[in-house]
């Protein structure tokens, strides 16, 4: 049985949609039939195209709630309609907490958890009248340690807690819910994994042997956003490739199985989904 997923009709608002992950999320929802509105701080150098459709850019700042609020105006203006928020915009800088200061934290905490909320906020009563959904763009950061990426960790997990919270309140009208991204691969892998041979380096820590492609994790945003997930409400979607392989299986010097990892590398000190990657 062929499992097609239509979503002509509908209006999709994603967040941070203009490049890395964001991009990819942006192409399978026009692949979708979706019409996609991908908004980000500054312009994108090419228009995000799929299908021979295009998505219609507009430049806020999230952190503005004003902002924000015009945002969801202007697109229930021009479409008359919202049915799919996806919250991909965020990121962080590698930088040890000591090597920081409490406003570069806090602006972090701002980007990642405080933003998403004021966009869901902005967008309840457009979602609510369509009966759609948000997609938080969480990350494993939010659930291990995340050294360099302190603060950008604490409020991932602070997002899928926020989200598990919306689900409950926004229920039936809104459905909630969180893609758990491990290490995905963009056009800035080079900056936090190095060269080719570092990228492939660090895929083998992983159990699928790579990193996610952007239009994966767009592929389960596109499934979160259609009437084959309506039941599906405060969940959390694991999408990183089997999680880290313990490093102390690799470390032991007793009951190596055939399994032990191709490198050594440390995956708990690459950074994941979209950390550094700014919209």
């Amino acid at each position: 049985m062929t499992v097609t997923i239509d979503l002509s009709g509908r209006v999709a608002v994603v967040t941070g949609g203009t490049r890395g992950v964001g991009a990819g999320i942006s192409r399978a929802l026009l692949a979708a039939g979706a019409e996609v509105v991908a908004c980000a701080r500054r312009p994108p150098d090419r228009p995000v195209e799929a299908g021979g459709r295009t998505a219609r850019f507009h430049a806020v700042d999230l952190r503005d709630p004003e902002a924000s609020a015009r945002l969801f105006e202007q697109v229930e203006d021009a479409y008359g309609r919202l049915d799919a928020l996806v919250n991909n915009a965020g990121g962080s800088p590698h930088r040890l907490l000591a090597d920081s200061d409490p406003r570069r934290a806090a602006r972090a905490v701002e980007l990642n958890l405080i933003a998403p909320m004021t966009a869901s906020l902005a967008a309840r009563r457009a979602l609510a009248a369509t009966g759609g959904s948000i997609t938080m763009i969480g990350s494993v950061s939010g659930a291990r340690p995340s050294p360099g990426t302190a603060a950008y960790g604490a409020a991932k997990a602070g997002l899928e807690n926020l989200a598990r919270s919306m689900a409950v309140e926004w229920a039936p009208r809104i459905r909630v819910n969180t893609l758990v991204l491990g290490m995905v691969r963009t056009e800035l892998s080079h900056l936090h994994y190095g060269d080719e041979q570092g990228i492939a380096a660090v895929g083998r820590t992983v159990p699928l042997g790579r990193l996610a492609e952007p239009a994966e994790i767009g592929d389960a945003c596109v499934f979160l956003a259609s009437d084959l997930a309506a039941y599906v409400t405060g969940a959390s979607l694991l999408v990183h490739g089997g999680g880290e392989r313990p490093a102390f299986l690799d470390a032991a010097t007793v009951n190596h199985d055939g399994t032990r990892a191709a490198s050594t590398s440390n995956p708990a000190a690459a950074p994941t989904a979209e950390e550094g990657e700014k919209s």
